[in-house]
Formats: C-alpha cells, structure tokens, sequence
C-alpha cells in the first residue's frame, strides 16, 4: 500500500472509530511503528487528528477541532434530527443567520425549504448549497477563509455582521460544560458572537456527545441562548443544571 492510500485508511478508520492506537495500525498496514508515527505526524500537521500517548484521535480537545471534511462524514442521523427541530423555528420571510461548523452546514442546506428567506452566512458548504436556491436571499460573508471550518473568518467578517440585523442566528459549538459553550478557535469565537449580537433570538445546536467538555475558549454562557437543541439527553447532573437555570432544552426526535 502506498503512503498515501495508507494515511487516508488511517483516516477512514478514525471517522469510524473515533481513535486509533500505533500498534494496531503498524500491524493492520504491515509497517513499522516509525512509519506510522511520520504519518499521525503528518496528518496531525495538516489539522486532521490529534496524537495522543500510543495513538490518534479525531475527538475534540481544549485546542483541537477535527476538520470540516472529517466532521461531515460523522453523526448524519443526529445532525438530521437537529437540524429538523431546528428548522421549525424557521418561518417564511425571516432573516435567518446560519454558522461555521458540519451541523450547521446541514441545517443552511435545508433552508430553501421556508422560502422567502434571507440567510446570512459564513459558511462556505451553506454558500454552495444555497446560491441557485429560488426565493431565497442569500448573504455570504467575506473574511479570511479557513479549510479546517470550510468558513469566513476575521475582521471583514466580524464587520460585515455589524452592520446587519437577523431573526434569529443559529450557533454551533464543540464543547459545553456546566453552563457555557466553548470552543477552541478565537476566530471562530469572535464571529459566533458577532451574530448572536446581531440577531433577536440566538439557538445553540450541540451534539450529546459534546457536553462535559471544554475549550480553550468560552463562547457564551447558556443563558445567552434562547433554546438549545441537541440529540440525545444529556447525563442528569448536566440535564438538571440546565433545567435550574429555566434554559430551553430540546431533544431532536426522530
């Protein structure tokens, strides 16, 4: 096999599996450990999984985010369901703000469906999925791109949602624990929060398996949502915190 065959199995398990330790690949692939350690160096420079001791993962930590491409491929039957609960807060003629991130992506995907609508956006699957959608209008956000989030970033980005106004925004984050959101991209941060400032109503889209973690950064404390939609419950104590604080929960049915 060659190494570039080799590095994108290695990736096709890591989608499946979520990590993967050293031996078992030197063994799967029949090669060295020295080889497959230059490959999860490789692939970690180039942003698509994180070392850890006697392996990789693709899970997210206090500064790493897999990559969109990575992230796409993951949860389908979850993001579904929360992108149709999120979808029935939409209604026809509203201004929708839609942002960085796989779950998102799947939600701006949808939005042709309440149309007339204005979606402002920064991300670039939304961009794509929307451009030749009737009755729709389409705002996309210039800045600074980033492959990692398939997205706009930075000060022309930050900017441009200064000086506009949404019904509501729809947030994503990898990471929620006790009663705030985080994440691990400044960037990231700056233009989450530049929309929740411009819109009347901001909803955090979160997966299950994301609560009890943390980032580098925090994005918002919950109570600057006005509903959180995930897929699954969280574990009770997280569940009970939430309930407490009069947060909005829902759970995405199928």
């Amino acid at each position: 096999m060659k190494r570039d065959e080799r590095r994108q199995a290695i990736m096709d398990l890591l989608v499946e599996a979520r990590a993967v330790e050293l031996d078992d690949l030197a063994e799967r692939f029949a090669v060295s450990k020295m080889t497959i350690h230059r490959d999860l160096d490789d692939l970690e420079q180039a942003g698509l999984l994180r070392k850890v001791r006697g392996g990789a993962s693709i899970e997210a930590g206090t500064r790493f985010e897999s990559d969109f491409r990575i992230r796409q491929l993951q949860d389908s039957e979850a993001k579904t369901r929360m992108a149709r609960a999120a979808l029935e807060l939409v209604e026809p003629g509203m201004t929708v703000m839609v942002n960085d991130g796989s779950m998102a992506a799947l939600l701006g995907g949808s939005l042709a469906e309440k149309a007339p609508l204005t979606v402002i956006t920064n991300n670039a699957a939304v961009i794509d999925r929307l451009k030749d959608a009737p009755r729709l209008t389409l705002i996309a956000l210039g800045g600074t791109f980033s492959t990692k989030f398939n997205g706009f970033f930075g000060v022309v980005t930050e900017h441009a949602l200064s000086r506009l106004r949404a019904d509501i925004a729809f947030i994503s984050t990898p990471a929620l624990a006790g009663l705030q959101a985080f994440h691990m991209d400044d960037a990231a941060v700056r233009a989450k929060r530049a929309m929740m400032a411009a819109a009347e109503r901001s909803v955090l889209l979160v997966n299950h398996q994301r609560f009890g973690r943390s980032a580098l950064h925090v994005l918002a404390d919950l109570a600057e949502f006005d509903a959180i939609i995930t897929d699954a419950p969280p574990a009770p104590p997280t569940r009970a915190a939430i309930d407490r604080a009069g947060i909005a929960l829902t759970i995405a049915k199928d």
